[in-house]
């Protein structure tokens, strides 16, 4: 049965796969859904490796260190031990220059490095799309990975504004002049004071400079 196994995973039967394809797919498997989307490994087996590897028999990996040992069969149905490192590297969107607090981060501001996972912390940002378009809260320095409490969701309304208070209550529609009582993201509930009855409402931040009040 062991040989009629190994005959059709032969690399004559299947299609070669080279050793490093093999380690990196139990990598993928150890690292489970811990695995970044844009996360890699970059593979580095000791010397003895087998030429005609056909499968990994069994499997022993550090995620720490990436340091690994494996028994693999091969070709001539053969078993050996095979050690080395699967390190896990990400790529990580950081600025291509100095961004200042209140800058909005454009897609022209933002390139790629490529880190080990065991570099960049928990609260790094490794999507661009969760980069570009957000206000930077803090400094970003070029070239370093961002956390996700540097930047923030781009404020619409800011505190001591003017804005323009719009009401509506089924098919009325008003307008009136306000300022705000604090800072408001779009989608954002904000306190705000309509300059025409002098009174405080509580709005939704829907555009720059835009409050609507619902009944």
């Amino acid at each position: 049965m062991l040989a009629l196994v190994f005959t059709l995973c032969s690399p004559a039967f299947a299609g070669a796969v080279s050793l490093e394809e093999l380690i990196g797919e139990k990598a993928r498997d150890s690292a489970g859904l811990a695995m970044p989307a844009r996360g890699r490994f970059e593979i580095s087996v000791n010397p003895g490796a087998p030429r005609d590897p056909v499968l990994i028999s069994a499997w022993w990996m550090d995620p720490a260190t990436g340091r690994f040992a494996a028994n693999v069969v091969t070709g001539s149905n053969e078993v050996l031990r095979v050690s080395g490192t699967a390190m896990l590297i990400v790529a990580v969107p950081v600025p291509l220059r100095r961004l200042m607090p209140g800058d909005i981060v454009a897609e022209s501001d933002i390139g790629t490095v490529h880190l080990p996972a065991s570099r960049i912390g928990a609260f790094a940002i490794t999507d661009p799309a969760d980069l570009i378009g957000m206000q930077v809260r803090s400094l970003l320095t070029e070239g370093r990975a961002v956390m996700v409490q540097a930047v923030m969701q781009p404020l619409v309304v800011g505190r001591g504004s003017l804005v323009t208070i719009r009401f509506s209550d089924g098919a009325l529609l008003l307008s009136a002049p306000g300022r705000a009582l604090g800072d408001a993201h779009r989608g954002q509930e904000v306190r705000i004071v309509n300059l025409v009855s002098n009174t405080a409402v509580v709005g939704i931040a829907t555009a720059d400079g835009i409050v609507e009040v619902s009944r």
